[in-house]
């Protein structure tokens, strides 16, 4: 039976990787890779280690919301691309668990 992970990575919107959206960035690589799948995911609320509260609600909206970049595969798939990622992200957190997937045609085609 294969292990599969999770990687979240949590990062700004204003993060950026060689001029260019660090999440997009995040997400090309993963597809130059061959990974399953990446997810994108804007936060309608949150806040990082400087605990500043950022939210997209109109009287107090801002321009760098929480952004998490959600990519799930096999553990060795995933370990390959992790030193791309610690290399790419800066300042944001990267979490790695064990999942356990029940159906998914983009994953079943990798196996």
């Amino acid at each position: 039976m294969r292990t599969w992970k999770q990687l979240t990575i949590h990062i700004n919107e204003s993060d950026r990787w060689h001029r260019q959206p660090l999440y997009l960035a995040l997400v090309e690589k993963a597809r130059e890779r061959k990974l399953a799948g990446a997810t994108v995911t804007r936060a309608i609320a949150g806040f990082g280690k400087k605990r500043t509260i950022r939210t997209s609600r109109i009287l107090a909206l801002s321009a760098d919301l929480p952004i998490v970049v959600t990519i799930i595969n096999c553990e060795d798939a995933i370990a390959q691309f992790l030193p791309t990622v610690r290399t790419m992200v800066h300042s944001g957190l990267i979490g790695l668990q064990t999942v356990e997937v029940l159906h998914s045609s983009a994953i079943d085609q990798t196996i």
